[in-house]
């Protein structure tokens, strides 16, 4: 795949910059691929570079001693590292790809340069830091004020509005995946996706789940 095909995806997201705006980025891509497991990027390593999604699904998580919170699952279309232009020289968070992955990544300076130079652009990304600042924040009320039920609710209503965007989806997440992205136990967070199959809630058959019941599903998280 050319960088040129490459780059009329990051302009889905994109689209302030100009014709010789394009063509530094696209002379500054790197073209990656990932095997299920590896580590796209790690807490506290130097950060020299964004990276954009092409494809596959990337859990993004909080690293702390022996457990891990995983603060949201990104998919295709996706940036990782944008904090890293303004705020820290490191990763704020590891990233690791939950399905086999291609990315560009694209050097940080770069994307400092055209934020000084083009206040569109700077806008665009400031858009799209905004959105996951304001994911983390639903993301946090609903692990430190909800019950498990409540948890596990908004979780499969996260993965079906913002990573799958469908009531049927191939979980890519591990059972443990599942529990850290939930703040609890692993045997926890499979006993409450029984109770939500056998209350008819969900449709659970090996790593396929089915939404059945969006409006149950939607009270649960309602009521926390």
């Amino acid at each position: 795949m050319q960088n040129t095909n490459i780059f009329s995806k990051i302009e889905s997201k994109i689209t302030s910059l100009s014709n010789g705006e394009k063509k530094i980025i696209t002379e500054n891509i790197i073209e990656l691929k990932y095997k299920k497991g590896e580590n796209i990027c790690k807490q506290g390593a130097f950060s020299s570079f964004v990276v954009f999604i092409n494809s596959g699904f990337v859990k993004r998580y909080i690293e702390h001693k022996d457990k891990n919170l995983i603060l949201s699952i990104s998919h295709a279309g996706d940036f990782i590292g944008l904090s890293t232009l303004f705020h820290s020289k490191t990763f704020m968070y590891s990233a690791t790809s939950i399905e086999d992955c291609h990315i560009s990544s694209i050097n940080k300076e770069i994307f400092i340069q055209l934020i000084n130079k083009n206040a569109k652009f700077a806008g665009e990304i400031l858009s799209i830091l905004n959105s996951h600042t304001s994911l983390y924040f639903e993301r946090f009320i609903s692990l430190t004020q909800k019950q498990l039920h409540g948890r596990i609710a908004d979780a499969i209503l996260h993965l079906y509005k913002d990573v799958y965007k469908n009531e049927k989806f191939n979980f890519s997440l591990s059972r443990r995946d599942f529990a850290e992205f939930t703040g609890m136990s692993t045997e926890s967070a499979i006993r409450i996706l029984k109770e939500f199959h056998n209350d008819r809630i969900i449709n659970l058959e090996g790593k396929t789940i089915e939404i059945t019941s969006m409006e149950l599903l939607e009270k649960l998280s309602e009521l926390g």
